[in-house]
């Protein structure tokens, strides 16, 4: 169950990063985040923490509520 969401979490932060022309280098370092954490975001290999969730939001540009749409 928990790996089905962290691809589906990894699979949403990438759709969003691309459509907002990011690389996950300019992503993470929006974030202050290391470009490694956030490709296993990515690939479903890490649960990222709350804050760091928000994080990701705010450098996104999109609401927590948009992040988990359709996860």
């Amino acid at each position: 169950m928990e790996n089905t969401v962290c691809k589906s979490f990894g699979k949403r932060i990438r759709f969003l990063r691309l459509s907002a022309g990011l690389s996950q280098e300019q992503l993470a370092n929006l974030c202050d985040l290391d470009r490694t954490y956030v490709g296993g975001i990515e690939r479903g290999e890490r649960n990222p923490a709350l804050k760091n969730i928000h994080r990701l939001a705010q450098a996104l540009g999109v609401s927590l509520s948009d992040l988990f749409k359709n996860i």
